[in-house]
């Protein structure tokens, strides 16, 4: 062992050992100096030499083995294919929803659901699920992250935050893009607009095909036409479809004192009445079939 390795606690325990005849004989000033060094020798703060030179004994405890998994993996492969069903939702949202849907899905043969695994679900605690959910994000392959320096220059002007639930004041809408590409990402496909007032639960939906800027700038305009109050506050989500030099120009002529912010990467809660709409007025409606065609935009 090099001589700057610092000692192992089995070194330090035989340390202290030989050490406490000597501090338990010495006077109060002599137990002060001694203190003083074990603690240069040892790297051990005062108080825990103190602590350790009054105990009954030196012996280390057994180490106590840990709380047994309540949940196996029966229930979590349960659990991964209902977050998966429901869009990857946040843990928040996810836990009470779990045996409804685990029982949508096993009446379709999606999943198979036990006596026991439905009890279990029904028990489960949101901490758990968040747990739960963060060991199936660092297996879940995701598409390469650009690094800082090459982030886009539009977003990084736009702050984030999330926009307040007890806002009163109405024009302050969440809008997100809802894809219809069925199994394949392949050419142009309908996308659904959609944008929901935090204040009044307003909403407004508008089909555009492709994300490009004259489809984008079109959607924007007809909800800016249908709107029954001003827009004060946009904030989407961190998509390149919001986040251009051709719609921050747009918003920056069309409206006067409009507010851009953007939700945090990966936090959907930021963006929480917007992407609940998605499911209960969008594919609810529409599923998840392909759409591709300008008639299918008048469905």
């Amino acid at each position: 062992m090099a001589v700057s390795d610092p000692m192992t606690i089995d070194e330090r325990r035989k340390y202290l050992a030989k050490m406490i005849p000597r501090y338990r004989q010495a006077t109060r000033q002599e137990q002060s100096r001694l203190v003083d060094e074990m603690g240069v020798v040892t790297g051990l703060h005062r108080k825990s030499l103190l602590r350790l030179l009054g105990a009954p004994s030196l012996e280390r405890h057994p180490c106590r083995s840990g709380r047994g998994r309540t949940y196996g993996a029966a229930t979590e492969d349960v659990i991964r294919v209902v977050w998966e069903s429901l869009d990857y939702l946040c843990a928040e949202r996810l836990t009470p929803a779990l045996v409804p849907t685990a029982q949508h899905l096993a009446g379709f043969g999606e999943l198979r659901l036990t006596a026991e695994v439905e009890q279990q679900l029904a028990q489960i605690s949101r901490a758990t699920v968040q747990r739960v959910l963060g060991r199936f994000r660092q297996d879940t392959p995701r598409l390469p992250r650009r690094g800082p320096e090459q982030a886009n220059r539009v977003r990084q002007q736009v702050p984030m935050r999330r926009i307040p639930w007890d806002t009163t004041e109405p024009g302050h809408l969440e809008t997100d893009l809802v894809h219809h590409a069925g199994g394949s990402a392949a050419g142009d496909d309908v996308h659904t607009l959609q944008l929901i007032d935090v204040a009044t639960g307003w909403s407004e939906r508008v089909a555009v095909v492709g994300r490009s800027q004259t489809a984008m700038e079109g959607g924007f305009q007809r909800v800016l036409d249908r709107l029954p109050f001003p827009l004060k506050e946009l904030h989407p989500d961190n998509g390149s479809e919001f986040f251009n030099d051709h719609l921050v120009r747009f918003f920056g002529e069309a409206i006067t004192g409009l507010t851009l912010s953007r939700s945090r990467p990966y936090r959907k809660n930021d963006n929480r009445f917007v992407e609940q709409k998605n499911d209960s007025l969008v594919r609810a409606y529409l599923g998840t079939a392909r759409l591709d065609t300008m008639a299918q935009c008048a469905l």
